[in-house]
């Protein structure tokens, strides 16, 4: 079964953007350019043209946005996904109204290498292979040049907050003594250049190689653990070995363990959704090392290459979401917060959320690999070769510039970067046309429904009703303390039961 690989998704600070991104593998033959699925809302300039930058980004001297790119990546994105890279014409966005929003969270490749060997790895076992290509390690230089770009942009938007994600391969295989130097460096490039600007960080991790001490070094520089697992069993995880085909569920279980016992540095787990393990079990089984957060993802798929199970008519991923669901809904006791829902129902009742994956929010992340470069969500990896890359690096772009890429562009237009039939659906405001990599269809692009429309559609409708009906039994209380001469809750809110909405 081919599946996303946990380790390599980097779980959100709290509040902060959540670019949580089950990866999974996809290898196509050459396409030949069809049709966009949906009209393209601006005019398209010619393959081979890069957009212009938004004139109101502070001035720098490099090359324009995706000019200086490698004409072979250029021509592999306009030939893979000619939306937006053919289709979409910044400038004219821009002239729209379409204004670039800030980047806000930072994911740092501090290593390309894994102590692991999971079958379903994106960033190893599937489409792109651009990891071979990669340092292994990032130098303190490019370090000190991530933390000079990030403080740049702070400081150019005033960015009340940044969020950084320390990430792979596996970035504890860095000793205890260096595992904070990232952070350490762009706090203080901050501090220099934006000062009100706070700086959070996290690491994800496959957990494997979590020590006391490297749990002790993390804590003391205020930088949370997030560890992926694909269950709380060993038969959930025999899918993640080492490079000699021995499982690691062993270790990372102890791990868990460890950081469970210090839960100021326990940010959460991240699971993939799996159809050939129990949904129950699994959910509870994770319960089983107290984490704070569960993240439960869809795996990474697309209509050129549809996830296990994927049949017209069906809905099997809603199935299994949902059993976890009424199992988490009916507790009576918040265990954990589960992501997915508390953002569905964020959306529902009109609340703010910063996810990537659901809503219309704006991307606002960028990914730093170990040699520099400047590239997309690390979940674009599973569509085709290279098509995270933006021709950027640190030496060359800022992060204003790469608010005009393309790629990121389309992701912060909302409703005009989706399919006519998802901007005219009902739910389009909570499913905003799925997460922006289920919607890739080979030669076409990024403009298509989710692959996950069918099971998105039956998740939103039942949590929709479950908040109704918790809703309707929360006035009836309310009316009969107003009888008894008690006085109601102040502007008394529908009954979120058990978990609060995410923030």
């Amino acid at each position: 079964m081919r599946r996303a690989v946990t380790s390599g998704t980097p779980l959100p600070a709290p509040g902060g953007p959540d670019p949580t991104a089950p990866p999974d593998r996809t290898a196509h033959a050459d396409p030949a350019p069809r049709a966009d699925a949906g009209s393209a809302p601006y005019a398209a300039p010619p393959a081979d043209a890069g957009p212009a930058p938004h004139t109101d980004a502070p001035a720098d001297a490099h090359p324009a946005p995706y000019a200086d790119a490698a004409a072979g990546q250029r021509l592999r994105h306009a030939r893979y996904a000619p939306w937006p890279y053919t289709r979409l014409d910044v400038a004219a966005a821009r002239a729209a109204g379409h204004r670039p929003h800030p980047i806000r969270q930072f994911v740092l490749k501090t290593r390309s290498r894994c102590n692991l060997a999971c079958t379903y790895c994106y960033v190893y076992e599937m489409a792109d292979q651009g990891w071979r290509d990669q340092p292994p390690v990032m130098t303190p230089a490019t370090t000190a040049r991530a933390a000079q770009r990030i403080a740049e942009h702070a400081a150019a938007h005033d960015l009340p907050r940044i969020d950084l994600v320390l990430h792979g391969g596996e970035p504890l295989l860095t000793a205890p003594a260096q595992l904070a130097a990232p952070v350490d460096a762009v706090r203080a490039a901050v501090a220099g250049a934006a000062p009100r600007t706070r700086v959070t960080a996290t690491v994800q991790t496959n957990g494997t190689l979590l020590t006391r001490g490297r749990l002790a070094a993390l804590a003391a520089a205020g930088i949370r653990v997030g560890v992926s697992l694909d269950g709380g069993l060993p038969v959930h995880n025999t899918r993640r070995v080492d490079h000699a085909g021995r499982p690691g569920f062993a270790s990372a279980a102890r791990g868990l363990r460890l950081l469970a016992r210090h839960p100021q540095s326990y940010a959460g787990v991240l699971c993939v959704v799996d159809l050939d393990h129990d949904p129950v079990e699994t959910y509870e089984s994770l319960l089983a090392f107290a984490p704070p957060s569960i993240g439960l993802l869809l795996p990474l798929a697309n209509w050129s290459d549809p996830p296990p199970g994927h049949h017209p008519g069906r809905t099997p991923y809603a199935d299994w979401l949902l059993a976890v669901f009424e199992r988490w809904w009916h507790d009576g006791v918040r265990r954990t917060r589960i992501r997915l829902f508390e953002e569905i129902i964020a959306l529902l009742l009109g609340l703010p959320t910063t996810t990537e994956t659901l809503g219309l929010t704006p991307a606002a992340t960028a990914v730093i690999e170990t040699d520099g470069s400047i590239e997309q969500a690390d979940s674009l990896k599973s569509a085709y070769e290279g098509a995270a890359a933006t021709g950027m690096t640190l030496d060359t772009h800022s992060f204003d510039q790469l608010l005009d890429h393309p790629g990121l562009a389309a992701r912060q237009l909302g409703r005009d970067a989706l399919a006519a039939r998802c901007r005219t659906c009902e739910l389009v405001d909570v499913c905003g046309g799925g997460h922006y990599p289920h919607r890739y269809r080979a030669g076409e692009g990024f403009r298509q429904p989710s692959v996950y429309c069918a099971d998105l559609q039956v998740l939103i409708r039942h949590i929709a009703a479950a908040v109704q009906r918790a809703a309707q039994t929360a006035r009836p209380a309310a009316e009969a303390l107003t009888t008894e001469g008690a006085a109601p809750p102040a502007a008394a809110p529908p009954a979120v039961h058990p978990p609060a909405v995410a923030s």
